[in-house]
Formats: C-alpha cells, sequence, structure tokens
C-alpha cells in the first residue's frame, strides 16, 4: 500500500479475517461479500530463460502455463515452489501482492481485468486486499496485460 501511496494511486483498503485453511480468493471472495473473478491472485512462477515471472489472474480461473511462457519470452514456466516464495518475493503465502515484490519481476495481468473498472489484489500481508484500476497495477509493476488463463 505504500508504493500505491507513493504513486498517488487512489485506492481501497479491504480487511477481514483470515486461517490457514482459508487463503483462497474464492475464500477471500466469500469473506468480502465480492464476486470471485474480481479478486486476482498472484501465482509466481520460474521462466527456464527469465526466473522469476508473476501471473496475476482471476481467483476463479486457472494459469495456462503455456500462455504465460510465450508472453514471457520462456519455453516453459512452472510454478515456484512455495518454500522459495518469501526468499525470492519477500511476501508469504497467502500475502503475495504483485506490487512491491523484492525485485521488479516481469508482471503478467490476466486480460479478464478488463472485465472491470477496478479489481482487488493481496495488499502484501494475510487478510489484507486492495481494490484499484488495473491500468495501475500495470503502472506500478511495468506489467502487461495478455490472456492468461484456460
Amino acid at each position: 500500500m505504500r508504493i500505491v501511496e507513493q504513486q498517488k494511486i487512489p485506492y481501497t483498503e479491504y480487511e477481514f479475517e483470515w486461517s490457514e485453511d482459508h487463503l483462497s480468493a474464492d475464500s477471500v471472495a466469500g469473506k468480502l461479500g465480492i464476486e470471485d473473478g474480481k479478486i486476482f491472485k498472484t501465482l509466481v512462477t520460474i521462466g527456464n530463460k527469465t526466473g522469476p515471472v508473476v501471473a496475476v489472474i482471476p481467483g476463479n480461473k486457472e494459469l495456462d502455463l503455456k500462455k504465460l511462457a510465450s508472453a514471457s519470452g520462456n519455453k516453459k514456466v512452472e510454478m515456484l515452489h512455495l518454500k522459495d516464495l518469501e526468499e525470492t518475493t519477500g511476501y508469504i503465502r497467502g500475502g503475495c501482492s504483485p506490487i512491491g515484490m523484492k525485485k521488479l519481476f516481469p508482471t503478467y495481468l490476466a486480460e479478464e481485468a478488463n472485465d472491470y473498472d477496478t479489481i482487488i489484489i493481496s495488499a502484501g500481508k494475510r487478510g489484507m486486499q486492495i481494490e484499484l484500476p488495473s491500468a495501475s497495477i500495470l503502472q506500478v509493476t511495468n506489467g502487461k496485460m495478455v490472456s492468461l488463463t484456460m
């Protein structure tokens, strides 16, 4: 949220009770009373050429690794092992945001974000989400909007 505030990007903050068993986007959507397609999850992958690659997709969809590999200039990408998430990004499972990672990794936002004026992403800690325009996410991450889901 600090990065978003520094860039003077307006956002709405949501805070909710979380538990280890209910960190999924559909669980968060239920707690916030929001359709799960508007809540986007951040997935971190490793590309065979680029290293870490970030995908931000609707919580009710699945990532198509082949589409992400193609968009990111890799021959293949695979999910980052959960044990490596905090060391790589600075975030833990359930609190991983595309904004504010340790480094600015190549970031790709699913084109479904065009279906909404604003989308909701993790604010960087469990139990917190922020809602902002997808263009703002692309601006802060130097990201690209592409087809990423199955």
